[in-house]
C-alpha cells in the first residue's frame, strides 16, 4: 500500500479574471498532520473547497487513494473517507450535542426506508452500533457534560470541538481542519493541539489542516506547505518553512528577525 493517501497535481482555478490558485501540486501522507499556512487571500481554502468537491478545478487533478476526487458528485466525498470543518462552524443549533453527532452517522446508514419505519432489529442493531461509535467520540474529545446540551447554548470554543466531533463520527481517513483555533483562547488552543494528536496517533486518521496560529502549527505539524497569492512557496518541516526567506517575505516583508513569525498568533489567517 502506497503512503501517499491524496495527491494533488498542477491545481489551478479561475473565477472570472482572477486566478485564485495557481499549478499547485502536493501529497497527503498517511498518517502525518499536513498544514497549510498563508496569509490572507493565500488561496488555503480555495485547496480545501477543491479537495471537498465545493469546487471544480480549472486545470489539474486531485487522486484519493486511487480514485479521481474531481470525478466524483460532491456528495459522494463523505463516504470515500474524507470529513472537513469549517472555519464559521457549521451545526444544527437547535439540537442536542448528540443528534449532531449522530448526524455523522449517517454516511453508514444503509438500512433502507423501510427498515427504518418498522424498527426492524437490523436497524435496532445498527442504532446501536452509531450510538457506540458516537460515545468513543465524546469520550475522546471530553464532551460527556455537553452530551444533552442543545448546541445553541454552548461556548463558541465548545461549538468547535463538537463540529469535530460530528466530522470524527463519519470515520474519515482524511479529515480537513479549516483553522481549528480560529476563536479560540490560549488554553483551549493547546487542548485542540492535544486533541488533534490524538486524532492522527490514536484513531489513525490523517489531518490535512488550515491554521494561522503558528504556535499550534509547531506543536501538531509533521510538515507545513507555505502558500502566497495561490501558488507554493515552500513545503518541509515546520521550522524549515519558518526559516525560508519567500515565507518570511510573504508574511513580514524584508526582515532579518524571524522570531516575529514564530509568536503565537502572528501569521494571520
Amino acid at each position: 500500500m502506497t503512503d501517499i493517501l491524496l495527491s494533488a497535481k498542477n491545481l489551478s482555478v479561475r473565477f472570472g479574471g482572477v486566478l485564485a490558485v495557481n499549478d499547485v501540486s502536493f501529497d497527503v501522507r498517511r498518517g502525518e498532520v499536513l498544514t497549510l499556512i498563508g496569509p490572507n487571500g493565500a488561496g488555503k481554502t480555495t485547496v480545501f473547497n477543491l479537495i471537498s468537491r465545493i469546487y471544480t478545478p480549472t486545470t489539474g487533478s486531485i487522486d484519493f487513494e486511487g480514485q479521481r476526487l474531481t470525478a466524483q458528485a460532491p456528495h459522494r466525498i463523505a463516504s470515500l473517507g474524507i470529513a472537513r470543518t469549517f472555519q464559521n462552524i457549521e451545526l444544527f443549533e437547535h439540537a442536542t450535542v448528540l443528534h449532531n453527532l449522530l448526524i455523522g452517522r449517517h454516511t453508514h446508514s444503509n438500512t433502507g426506508v423501510w427498515s427504518e419505519m418498522f424498527f426492524t432489529p437490523r436497524v435496532r442493531q445498527a442504532e446501536i452500533r452509531h450510538r457506540e461509535k458516537v460515545e468513543q467520540v465524546i469520550e475522546l474529545l471530553d464532551l460527556q457534560h455537553h452530551r444533552d446540551s442543545m448546541v445553541a447554548g454552548l461556548p463558541y470554543g465548545v461549538r468547535k470541538v463538537v463540529e469535530m466531533a460530528r466530522a470524527l463520527c463519519t470515520e474519515p481517513k482524511l479529515l480537513l481542519l479549516d483553522e481549528p483555533s480560529s476563536g479560540l483562547n490560549v488554553e483551549e488552543t493547546d487542548d485542540m493541539a492535544f486533541w488533534i494528536q490524538d486524532i492522527r496517533d490514536e484513531l489513525g486518521i490523517t489531518v490535512l489542516m488550515v491554521e494561522h496560529d503558528m504556535s499550534l502549527v509547531s506543536k501538531v505539524s509533521d510538515r507545513v506547505l507555505a502558500m502566497n497569492q495561490g501558488e507554493v512557496l515552500a513545503t518541509g518541516t515546520p521550522r524549515e518553512v519558518q526559516n525560508h526567506p519567500g515565507v518570511i517575505e510573504a508574511y513580514l516583508g524584508q526582515v532579518d528577525d524571524v522570531s516575529a513569525l514564530r509568536r503565537p498568533g502572528a501569521v494571520a489567517s
